[in-house]
């Protein structure tokens, strides 16, 4: 059984509505990552779950029993919101022990767990400080390890990275999974970054304008995305616009701007002359200044280099006039190309998603709300 079902949610403020009938599980134990941007409903979602809010339609479920009109402090949950809610009278080290002692834990046991979430998010050294004596990020971390040490069965974090610097973030990311999953968590983690999300999730649910657009597991979420917007939100695929050429029993080719020709794969949606969008991952996308052996080999020159770190991301305008990105890790590269230079191009049919034109037009698919 679930550990929580939604079904059929709908909240409104006013006569904005936050969530559009909203139906989903979480199993026990499940580490579930709710992506989406800013005003998508991620947070509504988060304190609907902990009871600071009721749903306007539908019901919630926890372990199959409706909790709508159950009481925050009576759902065994813990809520770590963006806004930090330390007890500023209290020292680092009360502040994460507060809520085991709240579930009367014996005082040592608390204390004991409250240091050991301390270590785990780098802060034992500041046990004896006060909130007001620690940064911003200090104080998110605080709140993470309150949350850690709960000691409740399921546990809601709202952007709990998100104040984080670089590299402390990437860091305390994977001691977050570790931690929830030796400590028997459910978790319920939002956030906007599409890493964090990847990293630390067992599925993730990608929420737009408070409807759920995709929902599975990084994987397959990443590789197969449900639509376009996100296939663009999980890694920025190329999206080429086309209209379906042919289509055999096995492939079937799209036609291009300036008459373009791209071997995409057999799938049910291509009809002849359908208006298409092709997406694309950029780390699929080969170049070269030789031939490749690929099933689409194409030319164009090389107009924007991104140095991103560990990888570049090359900007090419293909002879037709579409602009595709090619990302390539720096490691085992075998040339670094220049602006202005001239190169190959080439893609499977296999790395293609194949997805109908929207009634709205690109632009408007891609938007976040």
């Amino acid at each position: 059984m679930p550990a929580i079902s939604f079904t059929n949610i709908t909240k409104k403020f006013g006569k904005v509505l936050a969530l559009d009938r909203l139906s989903f599980d979480v199993q026990n134990g499940e580490y579930l990552c709710v992506l989406g941007p800013t005003g998508s409903g991620k947070t509504t979602l988060l304190r609907l779950i902990a009871g600071l809010l009721r749903p306007d339609e539908g019901a919630i479920y926890f372990d199959g029993k409706p909790v709508n009109r159950l009481e925050a402090h009576d759902r065994n949950a813990v809520y770590v919101p963006q806004q930090y809610a330390l007890f500023p009278h209290l020292t680092v080290l009360q502040n994460v022990a507060f809520g085991p002692l709240a579930r009367q834990k014996p005082e040592k046991e608390a204390l004991d767990a409250a240091w050991k979430t301390l270590e785990m998010v780098r802060l034992s050294w500041r046990a004896k400080a006060y909130p007001s004596e620690l940064s911003g990020g200090m104080q998110q971390r605080v709140a993470l390890a309150r949350g850690l040490a709960s000691g409740a069965d399921l546990l809601l974090l709202d952007e709990p990275l998100g104040a984080l610097d670089a590299r402390l973030r990437l860091d305390l990311r994977h001691k977050l999974r570790e931690l929830v999953k030796q400590s028997g968590f459910t978790a319920i983690h939002v956030t906007h970054d599409r890493d964090e999300a990847m990293s630390v999730a067992d599925r993730i649910l990608v929420l737009r304008g408070g409807r759920i657009q995709d929902h599975g597991v990084p994987p397959r979420v990443y590789m197969r995305p449900s639509g376009i917007f996100v296939a663009n939100l999980i890694g920025g695929a190329n999206l080429l616009e086309g209209i379906v050429d042919t289509v055999t029993e096995e492939i079937s080719t799209t036609r291009m701007r300036g008459g373009l020709m791209i071997r995409t794969p057999r799938a049910p949606l291509p009809t002849t002359e359908q208006p298409v969008i092709l997406a694309i991952r950029k780390e699929t996308v080969e170049i070269s200044s030789r031939d490749i052996q690929r099933d689409n080999v194409l030319k164009g020159e090389v107009r924007e280099i991104h140095f991103l770190g560990s990888f570049r991301e090359y900007l090419i305008r293909l002879t037709n006039g579409d602009v595709i990105a090619s990302r390539r890790f720096l490691e085992g590269m075998e040339s670094e190309f220049k602006v202005g230079e001239n190169v190959t191009v080439g893609f499977d049919s296999r790395d293609i998603i194949i997805f109908a034109y929207p009634r709205q037009g690109l632009r408007k698919e891609l938007e976040i709300s």
